[in-house]
């Protein structure tokens, strides 16, 4: 007898090689339309970003975009600069950002102390680091022409080292600085109360009424119907050591927040100098430029 076990076994791989094989040319018989189709109701191309981008296989690249229709050249070149230099002015990119040539190529160079990346006049990106990753998304939205490319403002780019305040001293912490030190002179007045206001009260003369606790005092020649704190000294001491340990803590959480404002504003500004601002220099590793080599074009405008 045979088993029919056994035949199935035989069978199943073979059934699934024959879905595989169905699969492989349902995808080969797509055209670029059925899977441009595909990407148009997949994708919303109104809210098209880096996301998407990195989301979409080469296949869909393709047929969502017509490469004739790419910007490239001086223009590409001139919307990555601008591009790349709003976003160093919002703090989204930390680079410097600079329009130079390699090899008598026109190019985009951007640099930091972690990376940098070189664009060319055909979109072409190379580089490393995070500078890199920052660039390539920007290159693709500016190749495109229904991306508007940002206005940067008139002061792009990274600030100079020596522009960096020592501390940001905002409003918040010098109203945090004022009410800690409300709160320490106004404990230590109730803790020295019971000791310092209770026994001059206690001194005066009492007033003519029979069951008050008040004193007749006078000072500076002014006379003044006090009263005695008594048992509420007590209280008086214990909420005035709240009062100081409340104000210390303030003052302290005012002391952290500048010192945590020195030293980032210490070590944005070692970062700054190590990529260069304010000088000619460069890290290392950043490619040499025709500018670096000498053998730059002279201006067309140059006698």
């Amino acid at each position: 007898m045979t088993d029919s076990s056994a035949g199935g076994d035989e069978t199943e791989p073979a059934d699934r090689t024959t879905q595989d094989t169905d699969a492989d040319k349902s995808v080969e018989s797509m055209t670029a339309s059925d899977i441009a189709a595909e990407v148009d109701d997949e994708y919303d191309f109104e809210e098209f970003g880096p996301r998407q981008m990195a989301e979409m296989d080469a296949d869909e690249w393709e047929a969502a975009f017509d490469p004739d229709a790419w910007i490239t050249g001086g223009a590409l070149l001139d919307r990555v600069a601008d591009d790349l230099r709003s976003r160093v002015a919002t703090r989204d990119v930390f680079a410097v950002v600079e329009r130079d040539t390699i090899d008598g190529e026109p190019v985009v160079l951007a640099y930091s102390d972690e990376g940098y990346a070189v664009v060319y006049e055909d979109g072409t990106v190379e580089g490393s680091g995070t500078v890199l990753r920052d660039v390539k998304p920007t290159v693709a939205l500016c190749s495109m022409d229904s991306y508007d490319a940002p206005d940067p403002p008139a002061d792009a780019g990274l600030p100079d080292p020596q522009e960096i305040p020592e501390s940001a001293s905002g409003f918040g912490t010098t109203l945090l600085q004022y009410i800690g030190i409300a709160q320490l002179v106004a404990g230590v007045l109730l803790f020295l109360a019971p000791f310092v206001y209770d026994p001059l009260v206690r001194q005066c003369p009492p007033v003519s009424v029979p069951g008050s606790t008040a004193r007749a005092c006078e000072i500076a020649g002014a006379s003044f119907t006090l009263h005695p704190l008594g048992d509420s000294g007590i209280i008086a001491a214990i909420a005035g050591v709240g009062f100081v340990l409340f104000g210390v803590f303030m003052l302290v959480l005012v002391a952290n927040a500048r010192l945590s404002d020195r030293f980032r504003a210490d070590e944005f500004r070692a970062r700054l100098r190590s990529v260069g601002v304010g000088t000619d220099d460069r890290p290392a590793f950043v490619p040499q430029t025709d500018a670096d080599t000498g053998t730059a074009e002279p201006d067309e405008d140059t006698p």
